[in-house]
């Protein structure tokens, strides 16, 4: 695997970071991936997942977001997208994929977003879906209650302590519960997977787990709220497929309900190619679980089947193969 990172500049100046991992420069590219990573984390995490990917013919982008990673410049800013900051978010997804196209012409790009950043995606499925062959979700949920009693208090909090302050009360509303399941919990954070290692890994990186602030909630929480209205969600293309999955453990799924309910929604608007996948005992961190190299090989998969013209390349690949031996 070929691995570099270079600065993309978002549309109004803001630079930020992105990886990019290509394979053996003798393996052909079938498609590229473009990833979008979840709240409080970086895209340096999956560097494991594109290894597996590029090793089947994939290149693979991610970008820290705004407030996150090596996109934030000084550390104590981790947390803080800015003003209106999942607009940008969406807009530096956008224009990262437009780059990844540049660089790979005429092979298909997926677009796959975990937990935050499948909700991003979601957005981008009725917002900016033109350039994407098909979409990816992990870690992700549907429609739910109480985002409007989030977003008046995230306003609140805004209105008293200013959009820059980060918001242990919002976080704590947010994550609170999620470590209720699993006992013994050993940390804070044992909801993400069964993996301790994973877990320590993630605890120990200055990069994860920083609080966000009262601004970022406030439009994290009017995200959620637009992805699944009606009107939006009927603007999805129905001939574009759509991967899910998911531990059957995980918090922000609902223990798998939340999951289904998005599948069947997706089913009810026609979207002619939906799959899912739920773990079984599996919590948020799928890539990072125990049966991880499992995962993986079920993504790789459901790309392979859904990249034009993968079955001949293989074919090609067996024919080459022989040619070698004789």
């Amino acid at each position: 695997m070929q691995e570099s990172t270079f600065a993309l500049v978002g549309n109004e100046g803001t630079r930020i970071h992105v990886y990019r991992w290509l394979p053996d420069p003798e393996c052909h590219i079938r498609g590229v991936v473009q990833i979008a990573h979840g709240m409080a984390e970086t895209a340096a995490r999956y560097a494991e997942f594109a290894e597996c990917l590029t090793s089947h013919g994939y290149a693979v982008y991610a970008n820290d977001h705004r407030g996150h990673g090596k996109s934030v410049e000084n550390p104590k800013l981790l947390g803080n997208a800015g003003a209106d900051g999942f607009r940008w978010m969406a807009s530096d997804m956008i224009n990262l994929g437009e780059l990844a196209s540049k660089e790979h012409p005429e092979i298909p790009l997926f677009l796959m977003g975990h937990s935050m950043g499948s909700f991003l995606v979601q957005h981008l499925m009725y917002a900016g879906h033109e350039r994407y062959h098909a979409f990816i979700l992990s870690g992700t949920n549907g429609k739910r209650g109480l985002l409007r009693f989030g977003e008046k208090l995230a306003l609140m909090q805004c209105g008293i302590q200013g959009a820059a302050h980060p918001s242990m009360l919002l976080n704590a509303i947010v994550f609170g519960g999620f470590n209720r399941s699993f006992r013994p919990a050993n940390t804070p954070f044992d909801w993400l997977s069964r993996d301790a290692d994973e877990v320590k890994r993630f605890i120990d990186d200055p990069l994860c787990g920083a609080i966000c602030t009262a601004g970022f909630f406030r439009d994290f929480f009017k995200l959620l709220l637009e992805i699944h209205t009606p009107e939006n969600m009927k603007r999805i293309p129905k001939d574009k497929a759509v991967y899910l999955f998911s531990g059957e453990m995980d918090p922000v799924g609902l223990n798998g309900k939340g999951v289904y309910n998005l599948v069947s929604q997706y089913r009810q608007l026609q979207i002619q190619d939906v799959e899912y996948r739920l773990y079984p005992e599996g919590r948020h961190e799928m890539l990072h679980e125990t049966n991880r190299e499992e995962v993986c090989l079920h993504v790789v998969n459901w790309l392979e089947r859904h990249t034009p013209g993968s079955e001949q390349d293989r074919t090609n690949d067996i024919r080459d193969t022989l040619a070698d031996t004789v």
